[in-house]
């Protein structure tokens, strides 16, 4: 195996430009994963029969797919489906957001009933309404518990981000490819595209340990 890193050096700045990219789509699918998945997870504890079975169906379609399925249909679909044409970012941040919902649903819905059942009994028992009960006793408690997990989340989304190259979107991958296929050497762009993506992981887990260990105190 012959490497050679020098026709791509010029072009390093180039492909580190997708960071940006990647990390905002994946900080942007985050969030609104978050709050989705919030919603779905309510869903899913209350009592109301119809939300459990259609929370349930949200889920098992997200998670029962794969993702770049999801992508490609929002965006390829989306004149047929919407009327026009969703851009290749903001199709990424949709598919992404979408998916993610289905992950953290099922992620805060096990950080709530893993809250102790005495309190929720004893805010009942005080008459604290279904909302503020949720909104200010359990689910920050949930939060708390459930933060290394929604880390590992947003790791996983920043990996996986990478697909969204197949629809045009600039991020690392895609650059990386445009450099191959500019110098004619596939290797070494890629193979750099990847030590960006492991140094960036690593620093979320980095990160991730630290809140953890934060918590923890």
């Amino acid at each position: 195996m012959n490497l050679d890193f020098t026709d791509i050096i010029p072009s390093m700045p180039y492909i580190m430009e997708g960071v940006y990219t990647t990390l905002q789509i994946a900080a942007l699918a985050a969030l609104f994963g978050f709050f989705l998945g919030t919603i779905i997870a309510l869903c899913k504890i209350t009592t109301i029969k119809p939300l459990i079975w259609l929370s349930d169906f949200y889920t098992s379609i997200f998670r029962g797919t794969p993702l770049v399925l999801q992508l490609m249909i929002i965006y390829f679909a989306s004149p047929q489906l919407f009327g026009f044409q969703i851009e290749g970012y903001w199709a990424a941040v949709l598919a992404f957001s979408l998916n993610s919902a289905a992950y953290i649903s099922e992620i805060i819905r096990g950080g709530v009933l893993a809250v102790d059942k005495g309190q929720r009994e004893a805010a009942m028992a005080l008459g604290v309404p279904y909302s503020s009960m949720m909104a200010n006793i359990i689910l920050p408690q949930a939060y708390k518990n459930i933060l290394p997990a929604l880390m590992n989340e947003f790791i996983t989304l920043t990996k996986e981000s990478a697909i969204v190259t197949t629809i045009g979107v600039m991020d690392i991958m895609r650059r990386a490819y445009q450099v191959g296929g500019q110098t004619f050497q596939y290797l070494e762009p890629l193979l750099f595209a990847g030590l960006i993506y492991y140094v960036l992981v690593m620093i979320l887990t980095l990160i991730g340990k630290m809140l953890e260990k934060r918590l923890q105190h």
